[in-house]
């Protein structure tokens, strides 16, 4: 270990170092885990803001915005006539919406 303070990162500000500078090494230790902590959250984040946008990037255009990209198209008899709804589950309960008739020959 050297007897010289270390050099920070030029990617800190000024008014960051300055703040760490004043702190003891406890509260250093404290930032340091809150710090890596946060960075994980940001990663994270990021990569669940990615991961929506290839969702939407793959939402077949005649999915409506509030049926879900996990749902499948169904098709239900009711009283001799065939309907499209999309179907989904949330938790325990699924869920449903029509869609359209089926016309003849689908």
């Amino acid at each position: 270990m050297s007897d010289s303070p270390p050099t920070p990162p030029q990617e800190l500000s000024s008014d960051l170092v300055e703040s760490l500078e004043g702190c003891s090494a406890e509260e250093l230790r404290a930032v340091e885990r809150y710090a890596d902590a946060l960075a994980e959250y940001r990663e994270r984040e990021a990569r669940l803001a990615e991961d929506d946008q290839d969702e939407v990037a793959d939402r077949p255009e005649e999915l409506p915005d509030d049926v879900p990209t996990r749902a499948t198209l169904t098709i239900k008899e009711i009283n001799d006539n065939r309907y499209y709804y999309w179907q989904w589950r949330e938790g325990d309960k699924v869920t449903s919406k029509y869609k359209g008739p089926v016309e003849d020959g689908e």
